[in-house]
């Protein structure tokens, strides 16, 4: 054994490199063990081509919570996050549905297209505002156990039925069903146009295995739309030089703090006796004590990849089993010569600086969930896509443009065929669609890379390819995430405890898990 840490944080992810920070801060003799040779785990910036620099995995940032980049002070480490110009939805018809932060320009646009729907945008945005509000409070709560008499669990129960009162009778109808309903059947009480409810639909699905109809993905929709930046609501951006410039800052003030961190340290094991976590084992063998171990990897990795069948309670391990992860989403990167021109809206203009949604009916989006139902990806999949060098130019060569495109549906368990074989053929679809909207892109694509859920699985540890570490969905979330009695960070073995998006309040690139996670830790260890 090497000399002992207070904690040993495995994954050098925003969150593992969050809860690290605020480890440290506190006085903690804190390690960071990262497998692979660049922090970030899916939030990092790597330069796949010369000259080219992607957020690979993750793309754009929201849900960064405020307190995180005010209590580490991160715009002193680096952070700097440029807004993203709305959001462009291009139409089979040669029409088209641009909604942009000017918020008078949008109401005359989808008047374009609906007067009925631009009176409800402003109430609908109202609503959601509301219970972004009411649920803002909860992403920072340690969650309680329903099951506990014990009064601090009671306390919190007894806040959120007193919030839930105070609450209008409208936002209280409205709450019941976004934690109840579809996000179509939820948006068609609002709005008639269909791209329109396609588009704000989409996010809905993102990280789940369902789709726009599925009951449980109006709750998706507001977890994503809780994102805000500068205290404004629904607000996306996008780091400059990338994703990854995000965990490199929250890595910066880690090390400030007095934070050891350590890359291409890939964990093998963690050390258990007595019950007790003592530790980690290395790949190459080392060992290294620990007082207390956190994880920020999904509890596959962890309990499973990392503990031994049976040392762990059966029920707590049959939970574990249970635990949904079922990728639906790829990513293809793309190097471009020049920018795509949109048949619905040609030119280089402000259009191309938001985010781009291939979305155009509720029946398109729909219709791609049902290949993925079967264990085909879609040939006509949901693409998000954001061109991050019109932005922040230092991304790319002078000239040249990157280009980001995350898809769904690309289930992790294909009926023919596997991904290896299926990858670039999974690629030639995503360019193929696109290009019916804007036929330059083949020609200026210069160079591709192609990630499947089972790439994300191999190379960032996502089981089945979630970006969430665990789908988004009902009987997943609050007290049950990620297992019934287990919510509140610790696990069945003392000393040991999660940090990652597998816990409350979720995925995204948000910080909450490894910062709630470090304040139970500092809690329990007084």
């Amino acid at each position: 054994m090497t000399r002992e840490y207070d904690v040993i944080v495995i994954g050098g992810g925003h969150n593992g490199l969050t809860a690290a920070a605020y480890l440290a801060r506190a006085g903690r003799k804190v390690l960071v063990l990262e497998r692979r040779h660049v922090l970030g785990g899916a939030a990092v910036t790597e330069e796949v081509f010369p000259g080219f620099k992607f957020s690979v995995c993750s793309y754009v940032v929201s849900l960064l919570r405020p307190e995180i980049i005010r209590e580490l002070d991160l715009t002193r480490h680096g952070l700097e996050i440029l807004p993203l110009d709305g959001t462009f939805t291009p139409m089979p018809d040669g029409n088209h549905l641009w909604r942009m932060n000017d918020h008078a320009r949008t109401r005359r646009e989808i008047t374009r297209h609906s007067r009925v729907d631009a009176e409800a945008y402003d109430e609908y945005g109202k609503a959601m505002v509301d219970m972004g509000r009411f649920v803002k409070p909860i992403l920072t709560m340690l969650p309680p156990d329903p099951t506990s008499i014990h009064p601090r669990d009671l306390r919190k129960l007894l806040f959120l039925v007193e919030r839930f009162r105070d609450l209008s009778r409208q936002d209280q109808y409205n709450l019941v069903q976004l934690m109840t309903m579809s996000a179509v059947d939820f948006l068609d009480q609002w709005f008639e146009t269909d791209v329109l409810k396609a588009t704000m639909s989409a996010s809905g699905i993102i990280g789940t295995f369902l789709g726009v109809r599925s009951p449980g993905t109006a709750y998706v929709l507001l977890h994503h739309y809780m994102g805000e930046i500068d205290g404004a609501f629904r607000s996306w951006g996008l780091s400059r030089g990338g994703t990854g410039a995000i965990s490199e800052s929250i890595a910066s003030a880690a090390r400030l703090a007095g934070v050891e961190i350590r890359t291409q340290a890939a964990v093998a094991g963690i050390t258990i006796r007595d019950n007790i976590a003592r530790g980690i084992v290395l790949d190459n063998g080392d060992e290294i004590a620990a007082k207390v171990v956190a994880s920020s990897l999904d509890p596959r990795q962890t309990f499973v990849r990392f503990i031994d069948r049976g040392v762990l309670p059966a029920d707590f391990q049959d939970d574990i089993d249970r635990y949904k992860f079922r990728g639906s989403s790829g990513k293809v990167n793309l190097a471009l010569d020049a920018l795509p021109d949109f048949t619905c809206m040609p030119g280089t203009g402000a259009h191309l600086r938001g985010a781009i949604s291939i979305s155009p009916s509720v029946d398109y989006m729909e219709r791609a969930y049902d290949s993925a139902k079967y264990g085909r990806f879609s040939r006509r999949p949901y693409i998000d896509v954001v061109i991050p060098s019109l932005t922040d130019p230092s991304v790319a060569p002078p000239g040249k443009h990157v280009m980001s495109c995350f898809v769904q549906y690309a289930p992790y368990d294909l009926r023919e065929g596997t991904w290896d074989e299926k990858r670039e053929e999974f690629g030639d679809t995503v360019i193929q669609t696109l290009a019916e909207y804007a036929p330059n892109l083949p020609g200026i694509v210069r160079d591709r890379q192609v990630l499947t859920p089972l790439d994300l699985e191999r190379e960032w540890g996502l089981s089945e390819g979630n970006i969430f570490q665990g789908e988004l969905t009902l009987e997943q979330l609050f007290f049950l995430r990620p297992a019934p009695g287990w919510s509140q960070y610790r696990t069945p073995v003392s000393q040991l405890y999660m940090c990652g998006s597998a816990t409350h309040p979720g995925g995204g690139i948000m910080g909450a898990p490894g910062r709630n996670a470090a304040l139970r830790i500092l809690a329990d260890t007084k």
